[in-house]
């Protein structure tokens, strides 16, 4: 088996968390169309990236959620999908792949929206991308079910996992004033969307099933029926009656049973008769 078949086999067999890594991964790949070589640096369009300028974002309401699939760098990509790969399986221990893939898309427009009202009230411009926002979700949302749950780390050993997400927090925390102020706000509205999700989950709420729904009724409209070479007719949808094995029904109508049968002999002969019937007129004769 080449590479090629071993990642087709991971990508069919791994899950929707493996799904999720290789479409990162493949958007990353995309991106380097709009790589500028001269600068070093990547230019997204603004029909990829989210921007926080209502003249883009209103007129591509996709933007929401494509910029949760692209990053600005390799470093970018690997540190969001080891994380995304540790935080996933996680959650997964817990939670259904509808829940999870619901909460990816769910958090990643939800922070979008926060991100693009706070530069707005704030009188900035800029664009983001990236899935830190979504994979904080992940991982907010499982620490949320499950704080005191044993994580093994290299060579710090057992951990909680509530330790390990307020590292992160606070380090996002720490640099919300030092640059890229507008991911950090994404990240911290996605740790409040897992928070969010997983409290709602607890009192009945699943928020995962308007994603579920809408998946499966694009899904449904794309797929071609099964067709078949015969061609339904005519439906007949009244009670099959059961093929009676003898006419007699009790015994008050005895008579009436009696002369059914004599007319039956006198049509067709005696060796028609069932073996019930000529029981029946074997007993009457007596």
């Amino acid at each position: 088996m080449n590479i090629l078949d071993d990642l087709k086999l991971q990508y069919k067999l791994g899950g929707i968390a493996m799904r999720v890594i290789y479409w990162n991964i493949a958007c990353f790949l995309i991106s380097f169309v709009f790589y500028e070589f001269a600068i070093g640096q990547f230019i997204f369009p603004n029909w990829l990236a989210l921007s926080s300028d209502p003249e883009v974002f209103l007129f591509k309401p996709w933007t929401f959620l494509t910029y949760a699939f692209f990053h600005d760098g390799f470093l970018h990509l690997l540190f969001n999908m080891l994380v995304l790969n540790f935080a996933s399986s996680l959650f997964l221990t817990f939670f259904t792949q509808k829940q999870y893939l619901g909460l990816y898309i769910l958090s990643a427009i939800f922070s979008g929206v926060v991100f693009v009202l706070s530069y707005y009230f704030l009188n900035y411009t800029a664009s983001i991308v990236g899935a830190s926002a979504a994979i904080m979700a992940i991982l907010v949302a499982t620490t949320t079910y499950q704080p005191l749950m044993n994580v093994r780390l290299l060579l710090v050993g057992n951990v909680k996992l509530w330790h390990i997400t307020a590292v992160i927090l606070l380090l996002d925390l720490m640099q919300f004033r030092l640059g890229n102020m507008g991911g950090h706000i994404s990240h911290l509205a996605g740790a409040v969307f897992g928070f969010i999700f997983i409290k709602l989950l607890q009192n009945g709420t699943d928020l995962s099933i308007a994603v579920s729904r809408t998946i499966d009724f694009f899904a449904n409209l794309f797929r071609k029926s099964p067709t078949t070479p015969f061609k339904t007719v005519h439906k007949n949808y009244k009670k099959p009656t059961e093929k009676p094995t003898s006419r007699i029904v009790t015994k008050d109508k005895t008579q009436q049973q009696i002369d059914e049968i004599l007319d039956k002999i006198s049509q067709s002969g005696y060796d028609c008769l069932t073996k019930e019937e000529k029981e029946f007129l074997f007993k009457a004769g007596k």
